[in-house]
């Protein structure tokens, strides 16, 4: 039956147990209780190396840092080794008169003159031992150690729990940390600039200036239209800069009302407005050490151009309601479709933020001026969205082509990317034909790029364009073009002859 002092004993240890997340500090802990509570000249806490054998002290009361280093011990060595290996508690009345005690720590010559019981219990892990506790106490003839083996076995226990609790909440931190490591790897690798799709002359100056800029600090503003890639040119400016590894803060200054905005960027103290019920971090806060990604930067107040203009000269602001100055280190990147030169002169924005955003301009050029890499960008965004819906669509019809290629384009890339994306959604076998492609590339109504033609006439365009393609796809070979048609060769061969295709021009 426990008395009340083992049970004061017991619930100091949980509550040192449970106080402290760092696994040594718990045991060191324990240990101190331990010492003051039952009169214990030395302790430690032994724990066994699983790949190793080896068995090792994690803590100690009552010796050197030395003498820990040297308390190492295989399976089965010493009366440690003998508990671990055996999962059974040992005690010693007298250690002068145990051969099997080792004291491969040295610390007990010093008491030559005073007897030592010792008390070693194992540490368990459901049935696999972990560990040991081994305390030293001085000999006393009326101490009952059977008494003391009891109660050490419900402290191994607690220990047990918190250590497997522990090593718990190890792996998942690690699990995580290689889970993020492995997200920051597939971040670095999605943004490389050689990812960016496009081998246009145009292009190739973006590329060459995105990696003029990357590792520098400078402010970077791009320009473009609306759907030309601006903002994967800044994933790849910050992920191939030297602070890939900080935050990366993405906001569209279009998206949040110009009441909110401030608010949003710089956050606020708790009762600075009505509604503000507690205090918000900002997003140049979450940025620090980081990038921030301003897309649409000409659609801001002026009084947020105002505080933006201090970061940028400064690198310091206050939240809204505030009056402690924060400091911030954050790289500015912002991109725009609007005319800045244009809202200088309108006043509407402010000359000197402007010139302090231009340090660095990217023009991305619009799809109309880069033709060359319509069908790179097409043949990507076709196996992008087919491996997406699980189909097995491998290219796109002549005719087809030739839609994607004469189209103007106004919406650009992200255009594109949409009308490759329902085409695919649409298409059931494994080519994608003209008619899976948006009406407004179909009629050429908008796109006013097909001429107004004849039912003969455009009977006979198609026909010369199944032609064509069918002996693209037979290398000339005009047996299995016909096949493919599902025609007799000679038929082939006169509407081939009727609409000047020469079958030889293919091969």
């Amino acid at each position: 039956m426990k008395t009340v002092e083992d049970v004061t004993l017991l619930y100091e240890i949980s509550n040192a147990l449970n106080e402290h997340l760092t696994l040594k500090k718990a045991l060191y802990k324990v240990l101190d209780i331990l010492s003051i509570s039952t009169e214990i000249l030395r302790g430690t806490i032994s724990l066994l190396h699983p790949l190793r054998d080896e068995i090792s002290i994690e803590v100690a009361h009552g010796l050197s840092t030395n003498a820990m280093k040297r308390g190492k011990y295989k399976l089965g060595e010493g009366i440690t080794g003998r508990v671990i290996q055996t999962g059974k508690a040992i005690t010693i009345p007298k250690i002068s008169e145990e051969p099997l005690f080792l004291n491969r720590t040295a610390s007990r010559k010093k008491l030559k003159d005073q007897e030592l019981s010792f008390i070693c219990v194992p540490i368990k892990k459901g049935n696999q031992v972990i560990g040991a506790i081994g305390l030293d106490k001085p000999y006393d003839e009326s101490y009952s150690l059977k008494n003391g083996e009891q109660l050490m076995s419900v402290i191994a226990t607690m220990v047990a729990r918190h250590v497997i609790n522990l090593e718990t909440i190890r792996i998942e931190k690690e699990q995580l940390r290689e889970e993020n490591r492995r997200l920051r790897n597939e971040l670095v690798n999605r943004y490389r600039i050689t990812d960016i799709v496009g081998n246009s002359n145009k292009m190739r100056e973006v590329y060459q200036m995105i990696s003029q800029v990357s590792n520098s600090n400078a402010t970077v503003l791009i320009r473009g239209e609306s759907g030309t890639g601006k903002e994967l040119v800044a994933n790849s400016i910050h992920y191939n800069s030297s602070r890939s590894r900080g935050p990366f803060v993405k906001v569209n200054c279009t998206a949040l009302p110009s009441n909110l905005i401030e608010s949003e960027l710089f956050g606020h103290e708790k009762g600075a407005f009505t509604g503000a019920i507690k205090q918000k971090i900002g997003k140049f806060e979450l940025a620090n050490k980081g990038t921030i990604f301003l897309d649409e930067i000409g659609s801001i107040s002026l009084g947020v151009q105002a505080n933006l203009l201090r970061i940028l000269q400064e690198k310091e602001f206050e939240r809204v309601g505030g009056l402690r100055t924060i400091k911030t280190d954050v790289r500015i990147i912002t991109a725009t479709n609007k005319n800045l030169e244009e809202a200088v002169e309108e006043e509407i924005f402010r000359h000197d933020l402007y010139y302090r955003l231009n340090v660095f301009p990217i023009y991305m050029p619009p799809l109309r001026e880069r033709k060359t890499d319509v069908l790179l960008l097409a043949d990507h965004f076709l196996e992008k969205y087919a491996k997406e819906n699980h189909k097995d669509i491998r290219r796109f019809s002549t005719p087809a082509i030739d839609m994607l290629m004469e189209y103007h384009r106004p919406g650009n890339v992200r255009e594109l990317e949409n009308c490759i994306e329902r085409a695919v959604l649409l298409c059931e076998g494994h080519v994608i034909h003209g008619y899976h492609l948006p009406p407004t590339l179909q009629t050429g109504t908008e796109s006013d790029t097909l001429p107004e033609v004849a039912l003969e006439d455009a009977v006979s365009n198609l026909e010369r364009e199944m032609i064509i393609d069918s002996l693209k796809n037979t290398r000339g070979n005009v047996t299995l073009a016909a096949s493919l048609l599902k025609t007799t060769v000679r038929k082939f061969s006169y509407k081939a002859q009727k609409h000047g295709v020469d079958y030889r021009h293919y091969r």
